[in-house]
């Protein structure tokens, strides 16, 4: 793992990555020479390498930095468990989050004590951390981490899911809750049609939305792009050498592979590679 810190006056201040082994390195923060610590990034030093997963740090080290570093307000977090009592805990340490993104190596990973998902966790993130404004969401999910999130994040301005949610409701808990929500990236989510046609208004205080291997299909997309003219609607398929304006309507009901729509006052872009169709 590497440790990355920036505005604070302790000894890793001439060092812009850190190796770390364990949790216990965290362990220190306790110390006055951390106090100052606003940002602090952990991230594995090859995502690749399973032996660097394996010495991950844990929630454990997290909490440590929350416990000694109280004006902590932004983090990247790269961890190989986490549980709800810890997440808990950081919400009450450091109140004062504008960026919080965590990791965990293992997609769809529950409570490491509890097995259950990790919903009350970030929901005591997002109603503690009031400024909060960047949030990357991981591990176990279901619809209703993005209720608490629709219903308490409100400065937040980008969100990033991955293998996440339930049903077509979180993502509409999301979309009708943060009125500042300028930047949504998706993957890996059962988030499909009927979330994202249910309020085209919405993208016009928007900047972008991605969305990768989810349930949005050719039609959905295609309607997106009538419904929406103000919009640039782009579908990426890598494999894809097909025109897909002439698809049928069978083939409408095909998934994409990578949603991306936007707002431009230029119009569309004319330099797109053959993968990308601009709808």
């Amino acid at each position: 793992m590497l440790l990355s810190s920036m505005l604070w006056n302790g000894p890793l201040s001439n060092k812009e990555d850190t190796p770390l082994t364990d949790n216990e390195t965290f362990h220190s923060t306790g110390d006055m020479s951390y106090i100052s610590l606003q940002e602090l990034r952990v991230f594995p030093s090859d995502l690749h390498d399973e032996e660097d997963n394996d010495t991950a740090v844990t929630e454990i080290g997290l909490v440590a930095i929350s416990a000694g570093c109280p004006k902590l307000h932004s983090i990247l977090y790269f961890c190989k468990q986490m549980t709800n009592a810890a997440l808990i805990t950081v919400a009450k340490n450091c109140p004062n989050f504008i960026r919080f993104r965590l990791c965990i190596l293992e997609p769809n990973k529950p409570d490491h004590t509890t097995s259950q998902s990790l919903d009350e966790g970030f929901g005591a993130i997002v109603q503690a951390c009031k400024g909060l404004r960047r949030l990357s969401v991981s591990g176990l999910l279901t619809d209703k981490v993005f209720l608490y999130i629709g219903m308490y994040a409100e400065q937040l301005e980008m969100l990033s899911i991955a293998f996440a949610g339930d049903t077509d409701k979180g993502m509409l808990y999301v979309l009708n809750g943060c009125k500042k929500m300028r930047k949504l990236e998706i993957r890996d989510s059962p988030f499909g049609n009927a979330a994202l046609l249910a309020d085209v208004d919405k993208y016009r205080t928007m900047r972008s939305l991605w969305m990768s291997s989810c349930e949005v299909t050719l039609g959905g997309c295609k309607r997106l792009a009538r419904n929406a003219p103000w919009l640039n609607v782009e579908i990426i398929n890598e494999n894809e050498n097909n025109d897909l304006m002439e698809r049928n309507e069978e083939d409408e009901r095909e998934k994409v592979d990578r949603l991306y729509l936007y707002r431009t006052v230029v119009g569309a872009r004319k330099d797109a590679p053959p993968c990308v169709t601009i709808l």
